[in-house]
């Protein structure tokens, strides 16, 4: 399985992340699961929401 790089659009989604994290996921993938997971990291800490961001934006098809 060869990895895909996310498209040139998911840049500003990481940018965004490191500001407001669970925006970025929210615009990513919507109010499911990983928005509210990532609300709760951002909650326990500021690094945890963005990696956990940066993740979801890396491994996700979405709408964006």
């Amino acid at each position: 399985m060869a990895d895909k790089v996310s498209p040139t659009s998911d840049v500003i989604l990481y940018f965004l992340a490191i500001f407001i994290p669970p925006l970025s996921v929210f615009f990513k993938r919507g109010l499911k699961a990983d928005f509210w997971i990532n609300i709760l990291l951002w909650i326990l800490g500021w690094i945890p929401g963005v990696l956990h961001a940066w993740y979801i934006i890396s491994r996700s098809e979405g709408a964006m």
